[in-house]
């Protein structure tokens, strides 16, 4: 039987897989993490296993209907899975009102990070040039997927695009000028709403208005799409031991809010595109899940936060910034000790 300390160690940054779980019962069976599914009359008279391959995986979502065992925790803990309890369809995550997930317990994280995030997070002015910082790579990495997407471009995401380009200098300006979080917010949501008509408009998806709580399939592929970036964000938060709570944009009274800062780096470049299409694709759930999924791993979406979050926690010259206001990109230690499958 394997043991727990035969697992290969994978960096987080290169795992691949992001699971949703419903109506299933999720095991621990001969050194292996399962989930079984009841068995269907019309059929098979037998119930069906199905591994998880977890040294591989980043988090688990159990939807409805699901349930886990103590060994099985166990076992996702010792891979440095995180797990997270939903509604249906991987959405709304009910640890907590706020973005909040069941981590793992270790005390071999990296302590550099936390360390050189306090550095600067209690100076206002160096916490407003950090959230400066996110979003303008939030813009690069836009550009980078939309200019090299061959899909995207087909279906007429291109940042090429005179609207786009539009769009995306008039932020980079405002962020520039912002002289107070409120005014990045402000240029986020303007950005943002931007770019949903431009999806619209170009999808035909006709007129759309963002709503968490609409049943249209373009506001549940959003929700859905950016519950497995908040996933991704989690993790990598977790994985370098910055707690949740230290957000530099989106707000200091709340617990989760450093997720949504983190998540917002690869939302508008593959989550908002890939829900409009298959909107208008009448995809399912499981098929704009697979997309997504696909499009993370294809464009590295958790290197690309991984290494945002380092460059901010210990790379960041807070005096000699070049014209562009970007960190210079530099190569950043491994985010967890070396041998240890953190």
């Amino acid at each position: 039987m394997e043991q727990l300390t035969d697992l290969k160690a994978i960096l987080h940054s290169k795992r691949a897989n992001i699971y949703y779980l419903e109506k299933c019962r999720v095991m621990q069976k001969d050194g292996r993490v399962l989930y079984l599914t009841e068995a269907n009359s019309q059929r098979s008279a037998e119930n069906q296993y199905w591994n998880i391959p977890i040294a591989n995986t980043t988090c688990l979502l159990l939807g409805t209907g699901t349930s886990i065992t103590q060994a099985a925790m166990r076992m996702l803990a010792s891979a440095g899975v995180l797990v997270g309890f939903s509604g249906g369809g991987g959405t709304p995550l009910l640890m907590a009102t706020e973005i909040e997930w069941l981590v793992p317990q270790s005390e071999y994280r990296p302590t550099e990070y936390l360390q050189g995030w306090m550095q600067f997070w209690f100076d206002d002015d160096k916490r407003l040039q950090a959230a400066k910082q996110f979003q303008y790579q939030r813009i690069e990495f836009l550009k980078r997927i939309w200019g090299k997407d061959r899909d995207l471009k087909g279906e007429g995401f291109d940042c090429e695009s005179s609207a786009i380009q539009s769009a995306l200098q008039n932020c980079s300006n405002k962020i520039h000028a912002a002289d107070r979080v409120v005014r990045l917010l402000q240029a986020e949501a303007e950005l943002t709403k931007r770019l949903y008509r431009f999806a619209a408009n170009t999808t035909g998806y006709g007129d759309f208005t963002r709503e968490r709580e609409a049943v249209d399939s373009a506001n549940g592929f959003l929700n859905h799409g950016n519950y497995l970036a908040y996933g991704l964000a989690a993790t990598t938060l977790w994985v370098l031991g910055i707690p949740h709570g230290f957000a530099v944009m989106h707000g200091k009274t709340r617990r989760g809010a450093l997720v949504f800062d983190i998540a917002d780096l690869i939302k508008d470049a593959i989550v908002l595109p890939w829900a409009f299409i298959c909107a208008k694709e009448k995809a399912t759930e499981q098929e704009f899940r697979q997309q997504c999924l696909q499009a993370f791993t294809d464009h590295k979406a958790l290197d690309f936060m991984f290494n945002q979050v380092k460059q901010v926690a210990l790379k960041m010259d807070w005096d000699e910034q070049n014209s562009t206001g970007f960190i210079s990109d530099k190569s950043a230690p491994p985010e967890s000790p070396k041998g240890h499958q953190a």
